[in-house]
């Protein structure tokens, strides 16, 4: 079993992007009825999302969405219920399609960078072109780094050693008995600390065993979370509890303790430019893409426009 705490027998949708989050309204339906073309006289509607079997139709533009495209898109939606995730992965199909109509409007043709498809090289160049973005400048960076110099450290750095008494994480009799003993052997560390190294290659279950349970240097990242958390806030010295992860219990000595330190503006600025830009540019997409709905003829589905906010 793998131990996940960084010991081992030598030691120690649009743009191309991740897609924007979106905010389901919850003043109104999700879906509207929707009329065919030419049945305006019968008055028969066509289905709305309401059971397992029956999927929502929405036009944009006069285009209609696919059932077999929300089918298929639905699985990047998980939510709380179904008409939920099925609003939301329409809402996504629908930005999809009005992308793609004003990408043949324009006539856009995109050469495809490492590891884009043709349909997100377009959807970049698009964004591109109709999306102008400011660039962030020096004082802003500088104004961020002042109100958030707290963020800036570098990561501290820990040796530690570890036994790791092992259990499956869904097992729960065998993380009592494994809790247990842990307990039993931090006593006997208690009496006697220096048999740490004795007691590591006896019990530990992690190949850091070998150098009687030395990691080398942590740092944040190296770990699994739910054992970095507790790692980090230790003192020097034995911990007096046993830290427990999915692999099973730790019991923990710290060697050494370098904390962080402060991290200079020019060794940040570019990764604050960065930010600031990303949040320019997702900013920007949202009003775009706020106008391209207010702008086309949405049918079978209640959307937000240019007016007020359809992405968060």
């Amino acid at each position: 079993m793998a131990c996940g705490c960084g010991g081992s027998a030598g030691g120690g949708g649009c743009g191309g992007g991740a897609r924007p989050e979106v905010e389901v309204p919850d003043d109104a339906a999700l879906f509207e009825e929707l009329l065919p073309a030419g049945d305006a006289e019968t008055g028969e509607a066509l289905l709305i999302a309401s059971s397992e079997q029956e999927w929502p139709r929405v036009r944009v533009n006069g285009v209609e969405i696919a059932t077999q495209a929300i089918a298929q898109e639905l699985q990047y939606h998980p939510a709380q219920s179904r008409d939920e995730a099925v609003y939301l992965a329409v809402q996504a199909l629908v930005l999809r399609e009005l992308l793609q109509q004003r990408i043949a409007e324009l006539g856009l043709v995109a050469r495809t960078e490492t590891g884009e498809s043709e349909e997100e090289a377009a959807i970049r160049v698009l964004i591109e072109r109709e999306v102008p973005l400011p660039l962030a400048e020096e004082e802003a960076c500088r104004t961020y780094y002042t109100g958030n110099a707290q963020r800036f450290f570098s990561a501290p750095l820990l040796a530690v050693r570890h036994i790791l008494l092992a259990c499956p994480a869904d097992d729960a009799e065998a993380r009592s008995l494994a809790r247990e003993q842990a307990l039993e052997l931090l006593g006997q560390l208690g009496q006697a600390p220096q048999r740490f190294v004795e007691l590591a290659l006896r019990h530990s279950a992690c190949p850091s065993k070998a150098q009687g349970g030395a990691l080398g240097q942590i740092s944040k990242g190296q770990t699994v979370p739910e054992f970095e958390r507790q790692l980090f806030r230790l003192p020097v010295g034995l911990c007096q509890q046993p830290l427990e992860s999915r692999y099973g219990y730790h019991l923990a000595f710290v060697d050494q303790r370098i904390e962080g330190e402060q991290l200079p503006y020019e060794a940040v600025a570019g990764a604050i430019r960065a930010e600031l830009n990303q949040r320019v540019w997702q900013i920007g997409v949202s009003q775009y893409l706020q106008n391209l709905v207010g702008a086309a003829n949405i049918e079978g589905i209640h959307l937000q426009g240019a007016e007020t906010p359809l992405m968060q």
